[in-house]
């Protein structure tokens, strides 16, 4: 069985601007489950444990979908948390492309519907909420005291995005492997988007 997901995989800029705000994130919150740069993704779709059967049809779902959509950028768009900002559950950077007449909205979005629809017609569950693009920068294990509170508050006020654009040019299937030292993802396939 392997344990499954699909996802955009980060330049190495992008992995270095968001490791030096984990860096100075950290000094404020050292207490979190901070996500090593190299291990940070943009989720389209978590699949769970797949037998080999499943595995090349999540595959072939990923290449299907890749077909629909040319190459688009996104860009950051500021920090933000699920939960409440006082007792959060994760911190995440977002992310937001520009709407793209030819696609008729955005082309995240519509990667998203594309690999859902194709996920579906293989027999996959997806997952119905509605897609909020992120990128996890830290997971949030216990109750932040008062201290942490604030020093969040303060995280999330002060930090802007920056204006750079971050092209895409293919999604990836990965495996996920999970151990004491942290999670390890491997691609297992990258299907280019559309020419």
């Amino acid at each position: 069985m392997t344990r499954t997901f699909i996802a955009l995989e980060l330049n190495e800029s992008l992995q270095r601007y968001l490791g030096s705000v984990i860096d100075q994130a950290k000094q404020e919150l050292p207490a979190l489950h901070w996500v090593a740069p190299a291990g940070i993704h943009l989720t389209l779709a978590f699949l769970g444990e797949l037998n080999d059967e499943q595995l090349a049809s999540a595959m072939q779902a990923a290449q299907e979908a890749a077909q629909h959509i040319p190459p688009f950028e996104y860009r950051l768009k500021g920090l933000g948390v699920f939960g409440s900002t006082l007792q959060p559950r994760v911190i995440w950077m977002g992310v937001e492309d520009q709407p793209s007449a030819h696609l008729h909205g955005s082309p995240l979005e519509q990667l998203h519907r594309a690999l859902n629809r194709e996920l579906e017609r293989r027999n996959f569950e997806v997952d119905k909420r509605p897609f909020s693009p992120h990128l996890t920068l830290a997971r949030v294990k216990h109750p932040l005291s008062p201290e942490e509170q604030q020093s969040l508050q303060r995280l999330l006020h002060k930090k802007q995005a920056p204006s750079s654009l971050y092209p895409v040019n293919s999604l990836n299937v990965m495996k996920s492997e999970l151990s004491r030292a942290g999670a390890k993802y491997t691609c297992l396939q990258e299907c280019t988007l559309a020419r």
